[in-house]
Formats: structure tokens, C-alpha cells, sequence
């Protein structure tokens, strides 16, 4: 039972590893990137980015990090896996706030974007200023804090 906590503590830290540092990548390059370009060109960019990002291989380790968290919460139930429970707990709160941000804001702010059509095709000014890169962007930090310290709980539990 002990190999079976430590891998599903070990999958639930490498998981959330993983989505932290996309959303930090997207937060320090892809966006501040985007931001220096014409509007076509930030629409056409993001609507490809996303599309490209919305495939198993990251919808797999996104949504995996939140169920490999809660697992190892609960195969930590008990007294004698206490202090590693706690910090597990504090985890998977932080990387499910994480998580409905994505969904209730970003996702549909995204979908937007993409909904809004062919870029030789729309006014991209227009689909751009309706897509809000300043709320994308808010959202975005805040998830990419809260699955940052999401990370940094696992590692403490992973430690004791």
C-alpha cells in the first residue's frame, strides 16, 4: 500500500509539474509575445495555439492532475499519513480552484476566439477586443499562481 501512495503522490506532482509550467510558459512568453502583434496575427496565433493545445496528450494531464491529486489524498487517509494528507488537501483546493478558473474562464473566453471565424475572414480588431487579453490574462496569472503553490504542496507531502 505504501509504493501505491508514493506513485500516486509521485504522478499527482509530476501532473501538476506539468501544468504549472505550461501555464507559466504562456504566461512569460506566449502571451507578452502575442501582445507585440497585430491584431490578425495575435487572432490567427491564438486560435492555432488553442487548437493545438486542446488535444488528449494536455486535456489527459489536465484533467489527470486533478483526479492523481485527489487519490493520493485519499490513499493518505489515516493518522499515520497525517501531515502528508494535509498538505495533499491543500494541493488539489488549490490546483481545483486552478482548474475552475480554466473552465469558467479561460476555456470560454478561448472558444470565443475561436468561434469568432477565419481570420481573412472577421474583423480581427474586433474579435480581439471582445476576446479581452486583459481578463485572459488576470485569470490566467491566477492560475498560474494557485497551480504553482499546488506544485510546491505536493512536493512537501512527496518529502514526508
Amino acid at each position: 500500500m505504501e509504493t501505491l501512495r508514493v506513485v500516486a503522490l509521485a504522478l499527482a506532482t509530476v501532473s501538476v509539474g506539468l501544468i504549472a509550467g505550461v501555464f507559466f510558459g504562456w504566461a512569460v512568453s506566449v502571451m507578452p509575445g502575442l501582445a507585440r502583434t497585430d491584431d490578425r496575427t495575435f487572432v490567427a496565433a491564438f486560435q492555432a495555439m488553442d487548437r493545438a493545445i486542446v488535444r488528449p496528450p494536455f486535456v489527459s494531464v489536465f484533467t489527470g492532475a486533478l483526479l492523481l491529486t485527489a487519490a493520493a489524498g485519499l490513499l493518505h487517509l489515516g493518522a499515520e499519513h497525517r501531515a502528508a494528507l494535509l498538505w495533499t488537501a491543500a494541493a488539489f483546493v488549490l490546483y481545483l480552484l486552478s482548474f475552475v478558473f480554466t473552465v469558467r474562464v479561460n476555456i470560454p473566453l478561448n472558444d470565443a476566439l475561436k468561434a469568432a471565424g477565419d481570420p481573412d475572414r472577421i474583423d480581427v480588431a474586433a474579435a480581439r477586443e471582445r476576446f479581452d487579453e486583459a481578463r485572459w490574462g488576470r485569470w490566467h496569472n491566477i492560475r498560474t499562481v494557485l497551480c504553482t503553490v499546488a506544485l510546491a504542496c505536493l512536493i512537501v507531502a512527496l518529502t514526508l
